[in-house]
């Protein structure tokens, strides 16, 4: 069964934390580099950081230096610590591969608020 579960998202005031997680079938996770995107109103799904399965970390500038991205391969699971929000990044949040290929099975993604 393919499933991609996000949680931990909600409102947060500007300079907060959140911690996202987000489980996956074992034929999504196993092997393959992992990623969040997010998708803010108006904009189109944007990649936020992936990590490989032998834990090598990438992000995207925005968010580098107050994101850490992890993954427990035992639980197929991925992570995303996310500090010092800011407004702009209010967006739904989505875990996947990386790159997935056109068609493939998306979640329902995790709602982030940043605001005063």
């Amino acid at each position: 069964q393919v499933q991609l579960v996000e949680s931990g998202g909600g409102l947060v005031q500007p300079g907060g934390s959140l911690r996202l997680s987000c489980v996956a079938s074992r034929s999504i996770f196993s092997g393959n580099r992992m990623a969040w995107y997010r998708q803010a109103p108006g904009r189109e799904r944007a990649l936020v950081a992936f990590i490989s399965s032998n834990y090598s970390p990438f992000y995207v500038d925005s968010v580098k230096d107050r994101f850490i991205i992890s993954r427990d391969n035992a639980k197929n699971t991925v992570y995303l610590q996310m500090n010092s929000l800011k407004p702009e990044d209010t967006a739904v949040y989505y875990c996947n591969t990386y790159i997935p290929r056109p068609g493939s099975y998306w979640g329902q993604g995790t709602q982030v608020t940043v605001s005063s």
